[in-house]
């Protein structure tokens, strides 16, 4: 009896860069790999990012690069029509990787299924009315669009005006079992009295992310307090001026890229998400699944994963941000039952499972049943 061969899928990204699409992709790859499926992986930009450093030390993983600079560049379209046929499915994530490889399939007449992942609730584009219409041909393109909660599937729906099946809903997942086992970092790399509470953020340094709401929360916190943003991008600068303004220097530990985020986080005494939406945030997940209470603004991406569990803000309320974690930092009680809440929540999104659904939906597609 002839064994069926293993599904050939390509998984197509930008880059691995620090994010959490990713980051996720960085878990998931190996994990799909070991189960049975022939994964490789085609980056338009192949600069050596942690993320992809990590990645390249799993055997048997085929990692593809077909540039070092910007992703932007139309060119790829060429690169990457090709390489189409050679796999079974093409799975795509972020863009501009969205649209180079809807257009090289159709340049090439590939018959090649293809799957996007849609890993936030908005962009920039949605507000743009020509990218409206080219993101609405685009999508169409994709005979599945993977969305990672109801709240982008939902958003996603009202953008591209695409109904009925071609959404599955998968939820993100992160690794509970290495969280749960890290040991926290050293606490005095970053303080020398233990009287210090410690905050942290994790996330990029780009306007979605807004750092600076939680800077501007520092002052109102009442405890003493060491703030530890970790992640670089093109607003850090600007968030490193505004901690300068505001005298709080001595209060702000700007870290960049980390790999022992795990360990920050058993560490730290709260985290905090200030974002202005989100997909479903992986940092978020990390953080509940830690034992760091979590505390996060009340918007897209976020709402739904908090609320119930960790603690929401009003968005882009400084003030309230910090009345939030004052409660935290003063009734040992109620930090008790957040952390136990966050950490219960956090139960329901394993890397197990969401791979479980991908390999699922591949077989699917693959088989000619979705």
């Amino acid at each position: 009896m002839a064994t069926q061969k293993p599904i050939k899928v390509l998984h197509v990204i930008n880059s691995l860069a620090t994010g959490g699409a990713e980051r996720l992709l960085g878990e998931m790859v190996p994990r799909l790999s070991e189960a049975g499926l022939q994964v490789e992986v085609l980056l338009l930009n192949g600069a050596p990012f942690p993320f992809l450093e990590e990645l390249r030390t799993h055997k048997n993983l085929t990692i593809f690069t077909v540039g070092k600079h910007s992703p932007y560049n139309p060119i790829f379209i060429l690169k990457i029509a090709p390489l189409l046929n050679e796999y079974d499915l093409v799975h795509v994530h972020l863009f501009p990787s969205l649209y180079w490889v809807a257009i090289a399939k159709m340049i090439s007449f590939s018959k090649t299924k293809l799957l996007y992942t849609e890993h936030s609730t908005t962009n920039k584009r949605r507000e743009h009315p020509f990218l409206i219409w080219t993101d609405r041909f685009i999508y169409r393109r994709y005979s599945k669009i993977v969305t990672i909660s109801t709240e982008v599937k939902l958003a996603l729906i009202k953008h591209v005006k695409i109904r009925g099946s071609r959404y599955v809903t998968i939820a993100n997942g992160v690794d509970l079992q290495k969280i749960q086992n890290a040991v926290a970092a050293d606490s005095s790399e970053f303080i020398n009295d233990k009287a210090l509470k410690i905050i942290i953020q994790v996330s990029r340094f780009t306007p979605q992310k807004d750092q600076e709401t939680l800077i501007r929360a520092i002052p109102f916190i009442k405890k003493p307090v060491k703030l530890l943003l970790v992640g670089q991008g093109h607003m850090m600068e600007e968030m490193k001026a505004l901690v300068d303004s505001l005298e709080l220097n001595e209060k702000v530990i700007f870290l960049g890229i980390r790999t022992d985020v795990p360990n920050l986080l058993k560490m730290a005494d709260v985290a905090v998400l200030s974002s202005h939406y989100e997909g479903q945030s992986l940092s978020g997940l990390e953080a509940m699944a830690s034992g760091t209470p979590l505390v996060a603004s009340n918007v897209p991406g976020l709402s739904n994963l908090v609320f119930g569990a960790g603690i929401l803000f009003t968005h882009k309320e400084e003030t309230d941000l910090a009345t939030k974690i004052n409660r935290l930092l003063k009734d040992s009680a109620y930090y008790e039952q957040i952390t136990k809440s966050c950490m219960e929540r956090a139960k329901k999104y394993s890397i197990e499972k969401m791979v479980s659904n991908h390999i699922k939906l591949y077989n699917q597609l693959w088989n000619g049943k979705a």
